[in-house]
């Protein structure tokens, strides 16, 4: 999927570019596997803003998605890519030899009429899910699990992909895109190849209007605004915060590990990112 540049005719047109789309085959979603949306424009159960700079967006319909592939030893057969609103990467419409339809998260490379499947003695092709066990050393893989049977969890963005590194034991080490050696359960499924529209990365947004369609509301700086409103606020003339970056709340914003030690899943990671 390439991207698409524009002639300068109006200033917001200058800088942006946009997907091709040639990979997707129809406009209309499968009617089973789509529901209402509802938005709450980051405002949580009491009505409070929880997350800020949210709201505004266009209407969506939610796309059922098939993260834990468990149709075990059931050929499928791609019969169409799609885009979907609610993520970055396409979703492709499988239909089951036993009448089941189902979205997944379309690989790179799959196109309509192919056929695939799931299940231990799963062929090794791009779309197949199998556990991470049976999946050889140096292949690419997305949408996987971290808990048995929970379903698809890591790589599910856009280009994203994952390598098998090693196996020992019950454990297999992936090296994930963010630089990170994870050590996963090796019965967890785990689809081979890499998430296609791997061009959404590089698109340029080219206006403010565009991000509001997507529920993107302005960012403003602390440094601007008045103490009342944030620790970095006031001030005579232009500072720069002086203090340590924090957020509304005092909490600091940069070099502050925030991982819990007792929930967290730190004695799986093998290398960190950073």
């Amino acid at each position: 999927m390439g991207i698409k540049t524009y002639k300068p005719r109006t200033p917001s047109l200058r800088f942006k570019t946009s997907l091709v789309f040639d990979e997707i085959t129809t406009s209309e979603s499968e009617k089973s596997l789509t529901k209402g949306l509802s938005f709450k424009a980051g405002r949580g159960a009491g009505g409070r803003v929880s997350v800020r700079r949210r709201g505004g967006r266009h209407k969506r319909k939610y796309r059922v998605i098939d993260f834990k592939r468990d149709k075990y030893g059931i050929p499928g057969k791609i019969v169409s890519i799609e885009y979907d609103p609610n993520r970055s990467a396409n979703i492709a419409l499988v239909n089951y030899k036993d009448g089941e339809k189902r979205y997944i998260l379309a690989p790179k490379g799959v196109e309509v009429g192919r056929i695939i499947q799931s299940g231990e003695n799963a062929p090794l092709e791009t779309g197949n899910a199998l556990p991470l066990e049976k999946i050889p050393l140096g292949v690419r893989v997305h949408n996987i699990e971290l808990q048995l049977g929970r379903g698809g969890q890591l790589v599910r963005t856009a280009g994203g992909g994952a390598s098998v590194m090693a196996k020992e034991g019950d454990y297999v080490t992936l090296k994930l895109p963010s630089g990170e050696a994870r050590m996963v359960f090796g019965k967890c499924y785990a689809t081979l190849g890499e998430i296609g529209n791997e061009d959404h990365m590089n698109v340029t947004i080219g206006k403010a209007g565009r991000s509001r369609w997507l529920g993107k509301r302005p960012k403003v700086r602390g440094v601007v605004m008045n103490p009342h409103d944030h620790p970095h606020g006031g001030g005579e003339g232009k500072t720069s915060g002086g203090r340590h970056p924090v957020s509304p709340w005092g909490v600091p914003t940069k070099g502050y590990k925030t991982r819990k030690k007792k929930k967290s899943s730190s004695k799986f990671i093998v290398k960190k990112r950073k």
